[in-house]
Order: C-alpha cells, then structure tokens, then sequence
C-alpha cells in the first residue's frame, strides 16, 4: 500500500471549507474529477456506516468514519467496495487493499484554510489518483471561495 499526499490552502474560513468538502450538494460538484454525478449513502459521524457511490448507486466505495474532530480532521476507513449496489469485503480484490485509510486535515493559516488529503492507495491505483486528487482540491477551492 503506497501513501499519497495533496494539499491546497483555500482562502476560506475552516467551517466553512469542511461544510463544503462534507455537505451532500457540494461534495456532489468537488467530486466530478473522480466519477461524476457521485455522492454519498450515509453520515460523517463518527462510527456510522457510509457508501460512496457513482450516480446510480451501483459501484463505489464501503466505509466507516474512523474519527470526525469537526472542523478539524475526519478519518475515514475503507472496508470494501460496491458491485451493483451489493457491499463486498471478502472478495480477493477487496482483500488487496482494505482496510485502507483517507484522512482530511483542515488547518487555519493566514485567514485561510489549509486542506490536507493523505490516502492509503494501491500501486495500480496511485498515478490515477495523483492526477484527480489535485483537479479536486482546485474545485474544492473554487466552490468554496466562490460562495462567499
């Protein structure tokens, strides 16, 4: 499992940018770089279940929040995938990878925010999501400095 790190520093109020990364609407429009029309199934407390999903809800991503220190840090583990809509964590390709770990860390500096992103990811996977990763975070900044 390779580590992989982004960082953007976005000229918003800390609150602010974690309701913008986590809120069901907003998360809708940073996360197009990845899959669009994608959302999330569930909550961010701390525990609860969460599937992130493509636009039909029939492949994605099984989780649980490891830890939400709001508006501070949120963990969250990767325990399986989506096949048409069917939560899998026993396959041998799930067993590849999980559990794996996604962790957003929002830091005041200067007025702003500074967002940092650290990823467990699969060798295969790592060049695809060193490329998304930044188009997401200049998304992310976009909406929410744009909303002033």
């Amino acid at each position: 499992m390779q580590k992989l790190h982004s960082s953007i520093t976005i000229n918003a109020p800390r609150e602010k940018v974690w309701h913008t990364m986590l809120d069901a609407e907003t998360y809708k429009e940073w996360t197009t770089s990845f899959s669009p029309g994608s959302t999330f199934i569930g909550t961010w407390e701390e525990g609860s279940e969460i599937k992130f999903t493509d636009a039909e809800g029939k492949s994605g991503i099984f989780s649980k929040i490891k830890e939400n220190r709001k508006p501070e840090f949120i963990s969250i583990e990767h325990l399986g995938i989506l096949v048409d809509g069917e939560v899998d964590t026993t396959s041998d390709e799930v067993k590849k990878w999980a559990p794996a770990f996604e962790n957003y860390t929002f830091t005041e500096v200067d007025g702003g925010t500074q967002v940092d992103v650290d990823m467990d990811v699969n060798e295969e996977y790592k060049a695809q999501f060193e490329d998304m990763w930044p188009k997401a975070l200049v998304k992310l900044k976009e909406i929410a400095e744009m909303q002033g």
